[in-house]
């Protein structure tokens, strides 16, 4: 399974998509802080992958400090995992799959059951 996501670094919460205020989005270095944050990434060119425990992640490094990015996940762990760091960070998660922002306090709401299942396998380390 794969999808696509877009992380937001936004001083306002994003209710809908088509309605972003574009003057409250800051721009950040997501791609450093995706790579301190894992320890296996693959990279080639401006392309990474970031593997890990049943999930892969993938997006390309811009040029600039931009105020989203999107990135393609292949593993429903990888939305968990990216849920923890964007919550740690301040960002937002729009979800393609589901066409909305991702409650990243309560994920569950947009059918990630899963989600307290991984963060106790997390904390299980």
């Amino acid at each position: 399974m794969s999808w696509d996501i877009v992380l937001f670094n936004s001083t306002e919460k994003i209710e809908n998509i088509q309605e972003v205020n574009e003057d409250a989005l800051e721009a950040t270095n997501f791609s450093e802080i995706l790579e301190k944050s894992f320890d296996v990434i693959i990279e080639d060119d401006s392309h990474r992958a970031i593997k890990g425990d049943d999930f892969s992640i993938e997006f390309f490094v811009p040029e600039a400090d931009v105020s989203n990015t999107i990135l393609n996940l292949y593993g429903e762990n990888a939305i968990y995992a990216l849920i923890e760091i964007a919550k740690k960070h301040g960002w937002q998660i729009y979800d393609t799959g589901i066409d909305a922002m991702i409650d990243l306090e309560r994920p569950e709401i947009n059918g990630y059951q899963n989600h307290p299942e991984y963060l106790k396998r997390i904390r299980d380390r």
